[in-house]
């Protein structure tokens, strides 16, 4: 499924991305705001570049990316000719729960506790003031995803058989340039390259485990299947990018809006996320930081994913990504 060039503009000259000419491998590419690709292995003049070694040097490729995007005799090829792969293959995949207010009040309303008959609008007024005191206290949710759950952004989703609640769960990530470790929040968007969309699709029937619920969630059930994770179709600089708190997300599911919301609905930023993963773990060149999802997922409109589904997802200056469901065969 292959989009049209034009139908998924990006903010600034250009963006970074993985394509592919029919038959042949996977390229790194800088993409330019006219639909057109360069490859940079031969720009570069290095045949084994990867998205992820750009990031790498992140800081000391960037104005060669630059300069190339302002060059006119550059010579660049149709978007239309070729695959449109996920941007980057990241070597570890933070994911952020619970961090849009919204959607985690319309999530706490549906998981209702077997026996809890409390009127809805009591449970509500409870999942928000147990939001108002993550926030008071400063308590992020970060969980880790595997990178084989990545997919590229026009690629068919399978649904898997077991997955009874499939849902949509479309997010901004954030891509790292530089190893990040124990960052504080004021410097830690210096440790991001720039951005793009992700949706992380969610089983909601096996997020709690039901053999032992004191275990909790399951998040490598309910999130890790192959292509659970359709990222792209680029990676715009975080230049490019005026204010990541203040961008719209919008799913639709077969043409019909589900998710529309502002990252501004965030009870924890970009900044604080990154900082927060850091002060735990590594974080490495190419890695994503995923920052939550909005309200509006087919929990909340009681309607899941199913064979034939056409999600289109966007966000504001990141472009847009489309993607099929197909369902797996039973064995």
């Amino acid at each position: 499924m292959k989009p049209e060039p034009a139908s998924a503009p990006f903010a600034g000259p250009f963006a970074l991305a993985t394509l592919s000419a029919p038959g042949g491998p996977a390229f790194p590419a800088l993409v330019t705001s006219d639909g057109r690709a360069l490859d940079l292995r031969a720009a570069l003049g290095e045949p084994d570049l990867t998205a992820r070694r750009i990031l790498e040097r992140w800081d000391e490729v960037l104005p060669r990316l630059r300069a190339l995007a302002a060059e006119p005799g550059a010579e660049r090829r149709p978007l239309a000719d070729l695959r449109v792969h996920a941007p980057v293959e990241p070597r570890q995949v933070f994911q952020s729960g619970a961090n849009y207010r919204r959607h985690v009040i319309d999530l706490h309303v549906a998981h209702r506790a077997p026996g809890d008959e409390r009127p809805e609008e009591e449970r509500r007024a409870e999942a928000a003031e147990i939001m108002d005191r993550r926030a008071a206290q400063d308590l992020p949710y970060v969980f880790i995803g595997l990178p084989s759950a990545v997919t590229g952004p026009y690629d068919d989703v399978v649904l898997p058989a077991w997955a009874e609640k499939p849902d949509w769960e479309l997010e901004l990530a954030a891509v790292i340039g530089r190893p990040a470790h124990r960052v504080p929040v004021e410097e830690a968007l210096e440790y991001v390259a720039g951005y793009t969309i992700a949706n992380d699709l969610t089983d909601r029937a096996t997020v709690f485990r039901r053999d032992m619920p004191q275990i909790g969630t399951d998040w490598l059930r309910s999130k890790n299947a192959p292509g659970f994770t359709p990222l792209g179709p680029w990676i715009v600089p975080k230049e490019s990018i005026a204010d990541p708190g203040d961008l719209r997300l919008t799913l639709k599911l077969n043409g019909e809006t589900m998710q529309d919301e502002s990252t501004r609905d965030m009870i924890f930023d970009v900044a604080r996320m990154v900082s927060y993963a850091s002060q735990s773990a590594r974080l490495l060149p190419g890695d994503l930081v995923l920052t939550g999802s909005p309200a509006g997922n087919g929990m909340h409109w009681g309607r899941l994913l199913r064979d034939g589904d056409v999600m289109d997802a966007a966000i504001t200056g990141l472009g847009a990504q489309r993607t099929r469901c197909v369902a797996e065969a039973a064995s």
